[in-house]
């Protein structure tokens, strides 16, 4: 798939679910998991599901009655497309100022920071 679909932030609590599974899971398992951390109704969930498939995100196969769902797309190509999304909406396309601001507000672990420079060196021409 080309073009990532837009994934609003309660689609992306669903996506969560599915990306977690090896194999395809239903319906009914995606309301279990989501019920543990969420007051969502179960045809609000189904509603998100319907949605997501949809937009090409989600992909399903039926056996018996019963509708199995995968993805169709990778969180990783999902967390890269929303993160140019951020950068360009709210930065202008710009990566220093992003950076910048995360750096002065966030506190870093000496780790978290070592990786950041290590990151920076691998990056140099």
């Amino acid at each position: 798939m080309s073009e990532i679909p837009k994934i609003s932030e309660a689609e992306w609590e669903v996506m969560k679910i599915v990306w977690s599974k090896a194999v395809p899971c239903t319906a009914n398992e995606i309301v279990d998991a989501l019920g543990n951390f969420s007051d969502w109704k179960p045809n609000t969930i189904k509603t998100l599901i319907t949605r997501l498939v949809k937009k090409g995100a989600l992909g399903f196969r039926e056996e018996r009655r019963i509708y199995w769902y995968y993805p169709l797309i990778t969180e990783n190509k999902c967390i890269r497309s929303e993160t140019k999304s951020f950068v360009k909406r709210v930065f202008g396309g710009a990566i220093k100022p992003m950076l910048v601001t995360f750096l002065q507000e966030e506190k870093l672990s000496q780790e978290e920071i070592e990786e950041l420079k290590r990151i920076l060196e691998e990056r140099k021409w």
